[in-house]
């Protein structure tokens, strides 16, 4: 079975389609080019703003002409991320992907569901002949992952629908109506590298197989960070044996888990066997720890090449402190609603090599005040080892609008199609919709879509079943509008 023969056809025809095009964020040259053609080989009207969005209009079907504008929203680009043993060249290659039950996959990458499939539905009803619907903007917005950079430069003259629809959630029985805000915190420093002692034996120390995931979606679940654990290894190590190290290297992205970290290390050939005894000994232990959430955790120590040069001890000793220090996992949950998050944090990228180090972090809240609180801890904690500290690409987040009508409306229509009321939310992921709504003061925005699992990890799988029923309630509020 391909997934062509999958319904709604519409919408896995453009799945396809845009997954055959490399769509790395800051680099979304060609599907840009992509989505222009497409609308305008439609005969739509069709813009791209300055930065790099694309909207295209399409009137209302007949009879709804005059209905209000809908504005239909989701982003092109998408987070890359590939098993260790995957060969896959993100700027070059199209998502290989395949069937698997009532699931569709990638092999070994991410698939770009998170937000190819918001992407496919906005096309299916741009192509559609046989829809009712009323005068509809797909707004397509670039760099959503990495600095949603697009959102926050929108040319907003280019939208004049009242309402906008965000197909970026990953819950199908779950409309949202705010979100987090965010903020990125780095630290770094300069280190001094020393020549590596005599008589020294070097290990090569990796921490693989955790199941990484978003950054908001995932951070309550409990998953393992490599970066902290890794960083626990080197600190009960440090507590027992003398070592040196020449790298630490983790993560890959600020908004993904980190799923794998590694270090090179030295120590003494005299005390090599106490070494490899202890460290099996802290292994055993974090294996056990993590045996029920991380079942694929894989920690191995092999002998490797001996480095020329090591980091100064006293140094290795300030970031090992600090990486232990840095809150990582939900700071607060919600007041009103304890089982949501409030503030969290994800130490997201380690990397030390040739005498610089750069510590980052993604800090997310739905409180402006929380989030400004625990970015300052963070601050205060790198800085009292000496690191500098930045903060980047603040975003707010997007407050709830409980009374709006559209909101209703898809209450209303879910529970008439499947008997009860979705989950009204506030999620703890990074929508546009925060920024959109600076922009767009007076559009009331709701959120939703069709379940998608593993966001932002190489297990990133979209629901079929879900998908339909995704599909189902939009055409129907569109064609209730």
């Amino acid at each position: 079975m391909t997934l062509h023969s999958i319904e709604p056809q519409a919408i896995w025809k453009h799945f396809e389609n845009i997954n055959a095009v490399p769509r790395p964020s800051k680099k979304e040259e060609r599907v840009r080019a992509f989505m222009k053609a497409f609308g305008e080989n439609l005969g739509l009207e069709t813009h791209e703003d300055a930065v790099g969005n694309i909207v295209i209009k399409k009137p209302g079907s007949k009879g709804k002409e005059n209905s209000p504008k809908i504005a239909l929203q989701s982003h092109l680009d998408m987070v890359h991320q590939k098993n260790n043993q995957t060969d896959f060249d993100f700027d070059t290659q199209g998502i290989a992907m395949f069937i698997d039950g009532d699931w569709v996959r990638a092999k070994g990458t991410t698939l770009g569901a998170d937000n190819g499939i918001g992407v496919a539905a906005i096309m299916a009803l741009l192509e559609s002949t046989d829809i009712p619907h009323p005068p509809l903007e797909g707004l397509f917005t670039i760099d959503e992952e990495t600095g949603m950079t697009g959102a926050k430069n929108l040319d907003a003259t280019l939208i004049s629908a009242k309402v906008m629809l965000n197909l970026d959630t990953e819950e199908d029985d779950e409309v949202d109506i705010g979100c987090a805000g965010g903020i990125d915190v780095t630290a770094a420093a300069n280190y001094v590298e020393q020549p590596t002692p005599v008589d020294s034996k070097a290990y090569h120390l990796t921490v693989k197989g955790l199941r990484g995931g978003h950054s908001g979606i995932d951070i309550h679940r409990g998953f393992g960070n490599a970066n902290k654990i890794i960083n626990q290894i080197l600190i009960e190590l440090a507590e027992k044996l003398d070592f040196h190290l020449n790298t630490l290297q983790g993560g890959s992205l600020r908004n993904a888990i980190p799923r794998e970290a590694e270090a090179v290390l030295v120590t003494a050939k005299s005390t090599s066997t106490d070494f490899e005894n202890i460290f099996n000994t802290i292994v055993a232990r974090i294996q056990t720890d993590f045996s029920s959430i991380e079942s694929k955790l894989k920690i191995e120590l092999k002998q490797t090449h001996l480095p020329e040069k090591v980091v100064e001890k006293a140094f290795q000793k300030k970031a090992l402190q600090a990486i232990k220090q840095a809150h990582n996992g939900v700071y607060r949950f919600q007041k009103d609603f304890p089982d949501m998050v409030e503030t969290s944090n994800n130490l997201a990228k380690v990397n030390m090599k040739s005498g610089q180090l750069t510590i980052d972090c993604l800090t997310r809240s739905s409180s402006e005040k929380s989030k400004c609180e625990l970015a300052n801890l963070l601050k205060n904690t790198f800085e009292a080892v000496g690191f500098e500290v930045q903060f980047g690409n603040d975003y707010p987040g997007w407050n709830p609008e409980p009374e709006a009508e559209i909101l209703h409306k898809y209450i209303q229509l879910y529970e008439a199609y499947h008997g009860q009321k979705p989950h009204v939310a506030a999620c703890h992921a990074g929508l546009e919709c925060g920024i959109l709504k600076e922009k767009l003061p007076d559009v009331q925005m709701i959120s939703f879509g069709p379940t998608i699992m593993g966001a932002h990890s190489p297990d990133e799988r979209v629901c079929i079943s879900s998908v339909q029923k995704f599909w189902m309630l939009l055409t129907r509020l569109l064609e209730e509008i």
